[in-house]
């Protein structure tokens, strides 16, 4: 089983921007996405890169102000934060899974957290006001 290492969170203040990185031992699976988790919040999808298509996708919440990358030739996914306010501050989670197959047409990768088998640990991500 592989294992995805998280880092780059930090203390910001609002406005700025930070990059988050997850590494991943080997090359996991096609999916590797990007989940939030704030305090008493549930878990939330908010990107998602289909590794061998190079396809991704951005939760609406965070389209515009948050970019996922890959750089597959180091089994790395990044996760560009901007604009960052009080209510980004949460526990950032890298995931790994597989394609699943749609409407019995297409392979994709969505921001179900139920498609992910595999997790870090996350890294922490606080802006404040």
């Amino acid at each position: 089983q592989g294992e995805l290492v998280e880092s780059g969170g930090d203390s910001v203040q609002a406005g700025g921007s930070l990059r988050l990185s997850c590494k991943a031992s080997t090359r996991i699976s096609d999916c590797l996405a990007w989940f939030r988790q704030a305090p008493g919040k549930e878990r939330e999808g908010l990107a998602a890169i289909y590794t061998t298509r190079d396809q991704t996708i951005h939760a609406s919440s965070v389209r515009g102000r948050f970019t996922a990358s890959q750089d597959m030739a180091k089994n790395t996914v990044y996760l560009d934060l901007n604009e960052l306010n009080a209510e980004d501050t949460a526990l950032y989670y890298c995931a790994a899974g597989r394609a699943r197959l749609r409407f019995g047409t297409y392979f994709s990768c969505s921001l179900d957290s139920t498609d992910y088998d595999y997790w870090g640990q996350g890294t922490q991500v606080t802006v404040s006001s």
